[in-house]
């Protein structure tokens, strides 16, 4: 019988997919430093970010024949490596794309609004302060009518589009792998015409940097690489811009971001993603001006159930054909 570790959990529709399929499904966590022993019993490993799968690890396992990552990155994955050892590796790059797309804009949300701030402050001042908080969140500021940039325009940045469209903003995307987007927004309350086509042409990464309110990041990042959104980048950016990363820590530097922060360079920033993780830069989690997520952009109910049922059906399809 075919043995399968998700070591970073399962939701139980996939579960119950792969066992009617004749798979053996663990999904006890099993910690980072015991993998190299401990996945010698198991033909395959479903991973999300947590579980970092290296060239140590797979040549420490040479009965591994699958790596499956629910979600879209594979950084915590050697690829070259993987294909180097004949080791399969697949994703799941559309399951999870809406519920990344919705929390950018709860990130938005937050910063307009003061919220981050205020859900801080309310419950220890709100009675004594109630007039001094609420003039802080009276500078709030619309959605609509501004200019959304998304950086990155690939299935995330696309449905990213899709609510910006839907809330009045302009768009301006940068991917320099995408020419044109055909987007297909859905308005239920046209009936029949609910299907709606908008054409998005993506212009230059200058363009979206520098005449946006807003940038929203979903490109990959590698650790130990230069952040491409450093200093001399957020300098060129509209001053008191918003800035959203739910993709990779260390695209946004944040020992940059805090002192565009303190400037008043960068208006707000929304963070799901970290440099390190857990994140050790208390002046970024305690700032008044960043709104905070413990990186699950793909964590809802609905993701997790397609996240699982795309995989099983990936695992199933290579060790079945």
């Amino acid at each position: 019988m075919i043995r399968i570790l998700a070591n970073d959990g399962i939701d139980a529709n996939g579960k119950i997919i792969l066992e009617a399929a004749g798979f053996e499904v663990v999904t006890e966590k099993i910690a980072q430093e015991n993998l190299p022993v401990e996945l010698q019993k198991f033909d395959a490993i479903l991973v999300r970010s947590a579980t970092k799968v290296r060239k140590d690890l797979m040549d420490a396992c040479p009965n591994l024949k699958l790596i499956g990552r629910g979600g879209v990155g594979m950084d915590n994955i050697d690829l070259n490596h993987a294909k180097q050892k004949g080791i399969k590796v697949i994703n799941t790059p559309a399951s999870s794309s809406i519920s990344v797309a919705e929390l950018v804009f709860a990130h938005l949300f937050s910063g307009i609004r003061f919220l981050q701030y205020t859900n801080r402050m309310m419950p220890t001042e709100g009675n004594t302060k109630f007039g001094d908080l609420k003039k802080v969140a009276s500078n709030a500021i619309e959605l609509q009518g501004k200019t959304m940039g998304i950086y990155g325009f690939g299935r995330i940045g696309q449905e990213v589009a899709k609510i910006a469209i839907g809330m009045g903003m302009k768009v301006l995307a940068f991917d320099p792998y995408v020419e044109k987007v055909e987007l297909i927004i859905n308005l239920p309350m046209l009936g029949a015409n609910s299907r709606q086509k908008v054409m998005i042409n993506p212009v230059s990464m200058q363009s979206v940097i520098t005449q946006s309110d807003f940038i929203t990041f979903h490109i990959p990042f590698n650790e130990g690489d230069k952040a491409p959104i450093d200093a001399a980048v957020m300098a060129t950016m509209k001053r008191g811009v918003g800035l959203v990363n739910c993709s990779r820590g260390g695209v946004i530097s944040e020992i940059d971001l805090l002192a565009a922060l303190n400037s008043g360079q960068v208006g707000f920033a929304g963070l799901d993603v970290f440099e390190k993780e857990p994140p050790v830069n208390m002046d970024i989690l305690q700032h008044n001006h960043v709104s905070l997520s413990p990186h699950v952009g793909g964590s809802t109910k609905e993701a997790q159930n397609r996240i699982s049922i795309e995989l099983a059906e990936k695992v199933i399809e290579f060790f079945k054909h």
